[in-house]
């Protein structure tokens, strides 16, 4: 599995912070460089989430739309018109989740499924943020596979909330949203005839008959303004129902919203 070039980007600062319950917050950075090769093919990474490149031809014919203006009006979230601009912060931030835990910490990560089965560009997809899936032996499932659910909420504009909060709060309802996002994402693969993939999303489904590790985490994805009024300290987790096996998260960058402007429009413009 090829890590994208992007994630080169992504650091781990190397800072801990405590929270207010004594949990570790790992602080991550992404600090795009000027190289655009590596920005189209993010920009590439971020649209094939919303439609697979292949299927962009038939999918625009019959609505009299350009590639870059079919994807502006009917997939992507608004650029200007609220919800949209937050929404496109909140689907970067979970992608940039995604791609952590799939390319850093080795998940199966199946995430496109969410946003091309979007029907409405401008409203957020239900369920839990982002799933990965971890097998300790293939084709011998174990109590040792790991599942792990992950919040994300982007803070990229001036807020007197505590993003990293918010995300814990919103886990807390993964308990009651686990099994039918698990459903959803078996239900994808089977529509589309991948078998193999279902069955893998199937082997979560009854953890009595068959024990895995779960893991939980939340995170929040920054801009470095934000970043530096958030107290993190203030972070409680005691709430959270997987209380031994909860992981928090923050990603900070500067100027993140331009970032995610410029990325939906380059992705939009090279299609």
């Amino acid at each position: 599995m090829t890590t994208p070039d992007h994630l080169n980007w992504l650091v781990d600062t190397g800072e801990r912070h405590a929270t207010a319950c004594g949990r570790e917050i790992e602080i991550w950075e992404i600090n795009p460089q000027e190289d655009a090769q590596i920005i189209s093919l993010w920009a590439r990474h971020l649209r094939q989430h919303y439609i697979a490149d292949a299927d962009l031809p038939f999918m625009a014919a019959g609505t009299g739309l350009a590639h870059p203006e079919y994807l502006r009006t009917i997939l992507f979230p608004d650029a200007k018109v609220a919800p949209g601009p937050s929404l496109r912060s909140g689907d970067f931030g979970e992608i940039l989740v995604a791609d952590f835990i799939e390319y850093f910490r080795g998940f199966w990560c199946p995430r496109e499924l969410r946003y091309q089965d979007r029907w409405n560009r401008n409203d957020s997809t239900k369920g839990c943020d982002v799933i990965g899936f971890k097998f300790a032996k293939q084709n011998d499932p174990g109590a040792a596979d790991e599942l792990f659910i992950f919040e994300s909420k982007s803070g990229m504009s001036a807020t007197k909330t505590n993003r990293l909060q918010d995300a814990i709060n919103d886990s807390i309802r993964d308990r009651l949203r686990e099994g039918m996002s698990l459903n959803a994402i078996k239900r994808r693969f089977f529509d589309r005839g991948e078998m193999d993939d279902a069955r893998k999303v199937e082997r979560f489904q009854n953890e009595a008959d068959r024990p895995f590790h779960r893991v939980n985490g939340a995170a929040a994805i920054l801009d470095e303004a934000v970043f530096a009024q958030t107290e993190l300290a203030s972070t409680d987790g005691t709430a959270h129902y997987n209380q031994d096996d909860l992981r928090l998260l923050v990603i900070r960058g500067p100027s993140l919203m331009k970032l995610v402007h410029a990325l939906y429009e380059r992705a939009a413009d090279e299609a």
